[in-house]
């Protein structure tokens, strides 16, 4: 870290960790991942002790659990509605396709598709397959706002390891 200075280091980190939480409001860029990256570069580079082995610890958890929020809210408001455990299943690995083919917005797109599809054909009645959808729709909109905050917390957890605690 000589090459650079270490309050700029801090500060291009930081950079990287805000870069990382727009990724959570704009799903374009995997925002925890990149958070944590950040966190990670910075005690492989200035080493780590207890303490800041321990918020790390923290840091990986909440990223890992962060990462799965968006499925568990979605599936869980679907169920809310009657969504059938099958609609839920081909909505997540319509999710995942889409999002693999079609970036950032393809696996929103045919996770939707997918539950709406399975219903209809299931309760043939249009409506209440709008219902499903609708409220897995809005499950992912809340995984955004628990992500987001997810995010916030992460880079509190490094901000104080970063220039509170002297390495």
């Amino acid at each position: 870290m000589a090459a650079i200075a270490p309050i700029a280091f801090k500060f291009i980190l930081l950079a990287f960790m805000l870069v990382g939480l727009l990724g959570l409001v704009i799903p374009i860029l995997p925002g925890l991942t990149i958070i944590w990256v950040a966190a990670l570069a910075y005690g492989l580079i200035t080493g780590f002790n207890l303490t800041s082995g321990l918020l790390f610890g923290v840091m990986t958890v909440l990223m890992l659990f962060g990462s799965v929020i968006d499925n568990i809210f979605m599936g869980a408001s679907a169920k809310q509605t009657g969504a059938s455990w099958l609609a839920i299943g081909v909505s997540l690995a319509a999710g995942v396709i889409g999002s693999l083919i079609l970036p950032p917005f393809g696996g929103l797109f045919l996770a939707l598709i997918g539950l709406f599809v399975v219903e209809i054909i299931r309760l043939r009645d249009w409506r209440k397959a709008a219902d499903s959808t609708k409220s897995m729709a809005m499950g992912c909109g809340w995984s955004v706002i628990v992500r987001f905050g997810i995010g916030v917390v992460m880079i509190g957890l490094w901000l104080a390891w970063a220039f509170l605690l002297q390495q």
